[in-house]
Formats: structure tokens, C-alpha cells, sequence
């Protein structure tokens, strides 16, 4: 088996095993940054079972939504559906960076786009940048530390980036950016059983200049 297919089967196993439904809500950084802003077409990157995605459609974006499991997006599509968003909202399947949606962006986001199987995720940001369009904005996030009830999962732990690793990244595009955030921010979050633990999030922030 490819380290393509590893990373496929992964993400569907773990998909096809999810029972409970979302919680329906948006990611706080895209809710804090996109309302208000005028839409515009957006790139939501590892899209996962739609939160996002939906979210931003019913704000009156136009959305491609991005995973490299075939599971999640078809749940996402039914969501989508439901929801009356489906003329707003294309879901595609992509083994990022393998593959890679066309065109370019107001509004890219990769959120939390971690996996424990290993892929390229530098040239995934870097690609993510050259998609967002002049005037765009470029939002990332990723888990920078884990609960401490997650500590000693091993195999199902994802690596931790910095933000300065990931503005790297970015800065491959080529493009000017104006940087709105860059560094960390911590959280508060309750463990299956109740405990609360902080937790430490990396945000990459950026509107492209030229």
C-alpha cells in the first residue's frame, strides 16, 4: 500500500466511523475573521463533514470544500442539501498535494489540516497561498499542543506546527502579504469526562497585497 493509499484508507476508516453528527458550528478563527467581510468565492482546505463550509455558504459564499475523504464529503453534500446550500457549495476530493483545486480564491482556509499519517503539508500551504486571490485572505490554524488527556495517544496524535514554520510556507507563493496575525493563542477545552484542560492553537493569518 502507497503512503497515498495510507493516508486515503485512514481518513475513511476514521470517517466511516464516526456515529455522532457535528456540532454544526463554524471554527471560531473563520467566524471571527469572515463576518463582515464581503463574500467572495472560498477555498475551505480539509472541508472534513462541512462545518465550515456550510457556514460560510449560508453567509452567502460561494465554496469549494476540500478532503481526501470521499466519506466525509458525501455526508458534507448531504448536509449541503438539506440545508438548501447545495447550488452554493462544490465538494471535491483531492489527496492535497497530490491534487489541487483550480483557480483562485477570496477566501482560503485551512483549519486544524493535521493528519498523524504523514503527508506534505508545507507544499499544501504553499499551494494554498498561491490560490488565494490579490485582496484575499489566507487563514491557517493548527493544534500546537494537545490536551492532556490526548498526550499519550501516539498513533493517532497529529504533529504540532509552529506558526513561523507554516508562514514559511506561505512566503514560497511569491506573493506580498499584510500579516494580520502570526503566532499562538490559547483556549480553553472539556475532555470526554468533563476535565478542562488549555490548549495552545497556531495561527497563520494573512491578506495578499500584490
Amino acid at each position: 500500500m502507497t503512503e497515498t493509499q495510507d493516508l486515503r484508507t485512514f481518513w475513511e476508516d476514521r470517517y466511516g466511523a464516526m456515529t455522532d453528527p457535528t456540532n454544526g458550528k463554524p471554527s471560531g478563527v473563520l467566524e471571527r475573521l469572515a463576518t463582515g467581510r464581503v463574500p467572495g468565492r472560498a477555498l475551505d482546505i480539509g472541508c472534513a463533514r462541512g462545518d465550515d463550509a456550510l457556514w460560510l455558504a449560508a453567509k452567502g459564499w460561494t465554496v469549494t470544500g476540500v478532503d481526501v475523504s470521499q466519506t466525509a464529503l458525501d455526508i458534507a453534500a448531504d448536509r449541503a442539501r438539506t440545508a438548501g446550500l447545495a447550488d452554493r457549495i462544490t465538494f471535491e476530493r483531492h489527496t492535497l498535494p497530490e491534487t489541487f483545486p483550480d483557480g483562485s480564491f477570496d477566501l482560503v482556509s485551512a483549519l486544524f489540516f493535521q493528519s498523524p499519517m504523514a503527508f506534505d503539508r508545507a507544499s499544501v500551504l504553499e499551494l494554498a497561498a498561491r490560490a488565494t486571490a490579490p485582496g484575499g485572505l489566507l487563514v491557517i490554524a493548527a493544534h500546537n499542543t494537545a490536551p492532556r488527556w490526548r498526550m499519550a495517544d501516539h498513533d493517532h496524535r497529529p504533529a504540532f506546527p509552529t506558526p513561523e514554520e507554516d508562514r514559511a510556507a506561505t512566503a514560497k507563493s511569491g506573493h506580498v502579504w499584510r500579516e494580520i496575525e502570526v503566532g499562538l493563542s490559547a483556549r480553553e477545552v472539556t475532555g470526554p469526562d468533563g476535565e478542562i484542560d488549555t490548549v495552545k492553537d497556531s495561527h497563520v493569518i494573512l491578506e495578499r497585497v500584490s
